[in-house]
């Protein structure tokens, strides 16, 4: 069992949402009334406060009330479909040249071939789980304030150390207002200083999210502890300058005002701190990596447990869906492969042909490069990347196989590197020299061929990107800030349901805003296109 330093919370907060529902707009949920617990009893004892913030961080990493199916958080789709890190894995990778996927669950093949409309249940439960994970922020923090605290006889010692947990639930929040902005654009605005009896939230825009983004971080940043000077898996200052930094980096797509100076002051404090890469690049991925080295370049990861955090989605999900064909599932520590997740031959192109590059991992035995058809597992090239196994090839903790305990890394060194490396190139501060230096460590790492000043360029960047940071959820992004997700400069197999690829629409840059929320507050508004 991982030895996790903030333990994951038995009852949930759910019944918060129950009895705050205005909050969630288009959240389809439907606890029992029976199961309301009076919120006193939440924050009945000195623990309890530390257990409700490690609550907020199980929130992107479990699906329910109950491990992999029963009471889910997020009601309308299977509970391992609406675990936080699988959607949003989903709707970042499946859009784009790193994934495709065999199945045809209901509208998912949608999202490769970009014809999803404001129907589409992946879409929905995305922001549906975007909307839970907020509510449970701003209720937490609604109940911790110093009139609360004092009022329940909490001391100043313990009062000194909710004040850091508020500043990591505004993290928390912050994060997934970001991850809303990215994918569509405004929405709603709904703090603890919002009612909590019913209303409809007013709404807001694209900017307007950003700004209070912007504003949240640099206001809890000096509230929160040095870079890895925090307790495993809780953010710290470098969490919260990464985070900023990615706002600021996609800030012309956000707003339309270039920010990239203002990224490059954060990355530099960032890779001026104490955290290192690891020295091997496929144990980044392993069942062990909160302990064999990768937990030292790992800036925030979701922490996921085979006995603790079980769900299908999050690394199980990563696990074993990619695993079907002649794949032994054996050696990734699972108990048979789900067979679906590949890549397209766009992808494997980045890579040289007979690549030593480790992080070429491609499984290709009984396998064709190019798809014909999505349906056959066959068909692609299989990623070979999280692994539910330790560094000796031993199984995780469920020794069933069926739940992996490999981390997911939401931010990592190696980005920091290469998100430097692109300011540079970009004109708009840093060295071009210092960011050789990075993207050269990467690729020393992976033992790839080292390159040299002039090789730099923006597609070598974003195509060293793909390399590096391949499925952990950046695809989608990145394609976005560098014009190439939509329209017809770049092409793959199966963009616009087309066997070679076709252009399509510029509005698909954001999804859309679901019917159901719509339907349910009027006041929001529906991005253009749709």
């Amino acid at each position: 069992m991982k030895k996790t330093q903030i333990k994951l919370l038995g009852i949930s907060l759910l019944m918060m949402v129950f009895l705050f529902p205005s909050c969630t707009n288009d959240l389809v949920q439907s606890p029992e009334a029976g199961d309301a617990i009076a919120v006193d009893q939440f924050f009945s004892t000195p623990e309890s406060y530390k257990q409700n913030l490690a609550k907020l961080y199980a929130g992107f990493a479990t699906s329910g009330q109950s491990g992999p199916s029963g009471t889910p958080d997020i009601s309308g789709i299977d509970e391992g479909e609406s675990q936080y890190v699988r959607g949003y894995w989903l709707l970042q990778e499946l859009t784009t040249d790193e994934a495709v996927i065999a199945w045809n669950d209901g509208t998912i093949k949608d999202l490769h071939s970009q014809t999803w409309t404001s129907l589409d249940r992946f879409v929905t439960a995305v922001f549906a789980r975007y909307s839970f994970q907020i509510v449970n922020c701003n209720e937490f923090l609604r109940q911790t304030t110093d009139e609360k605290l004092t009022a329940r006889g909490v001391d100043a010692t313990l009062k000194a150390e909710i004040a850091t947990y508020r500043a990591e639930a505004r993290f928390l929040r912050a994060m997934t207002y970001w991850h809303l902005i990215d994918m569509f654009g405004g929405g709603s605005l709904v703090t603890e200083d919002s009612p909590s009896t019913f209303f409809y939230p007013e709404y807001a825009t694209r900017a307007e999210l950003y700004k209070f983004v912007d504003e949240e971080l640099t206001a809890i940043t000096p509230l929160l502890k040095a870079p890895k000077a925090n307790e495993a898996y809780r953010v710290d200052q470098a969490a919260a300058w990464m985070l900023q930094a990615k706002l600021y980096m996609n800030s012309k797509v956000y707003t339309g005002t270039d920010h990239y100076a203002a990224a490059v002051a954060l990355i530099t404090k960032i890779t001026g701190s104490s955290y290192k890469l690891h020295t091997n690049y496929n144990q980044l991925f392993f069942a062990d990596n909160n302990k064999n080295g990768a937990q030292n370049e790992f800036i925030f990861a979701i922490g996921f447990d085979g006995l603790h955090t079980q769900t299908y989605g999050g690394t199980t999900f990563l696990t074993h869906a990619p695993v079907g064909g002649s794949m032994n599932a054996a050696s990734f520590g699972i108990n048979g492969g789900w067979g679906g997740i590949r890549t397209t031959s766009a992808f494997v192109d980045k890579f040289d042909a007979n690549t030593i590059d480790t992080r070429g991992q491609f499984y290709k035995d009984g396998q064709t490069k190019e798809i014909k058809n999505i349906g056959n597992f066959t068909d692609g090239y299989a990623i070979q990347k999280f692994r539910n196994v330790d560094v000796n090839g031993k199984q995780g903790s469920d020794k069933a196989g069926n739940f992996s305990d490999s981390d997911f890394p939401i931010f990592r060194l190696a980005d920091a590197y290469l998100m430097y490396a692109e300011c540079a190139v970009r004109g708009a501060g840093g060295s071009l020299a210092t960011a050789t230096t990075y993207v050269n460590a990467l690729r020393t790492r992976a033992k790839g061929a080292a390159v040299n000043q002039g090789d730099l360029n923006l597609d070598f960047i974003l195509d060293e990107r793909a390399r590096e940071l391949h499925w952990e959820g950046h695809r989608r992004t990145d394609l976005v800030r560098f014009g190439k997700f939509s329209g017809g400069s770049y092409l793959w197999p199966w963009k616009g349901n087309v066997a070679g690829g076709s252009p399509t629409q510029s509005y698909r840059d954001l999804f859309p805003i679901p019917a159901t929320a719509l339907s349910s507050n009027s006041k929001l508004q529906q991005n253009p296109g749709y």
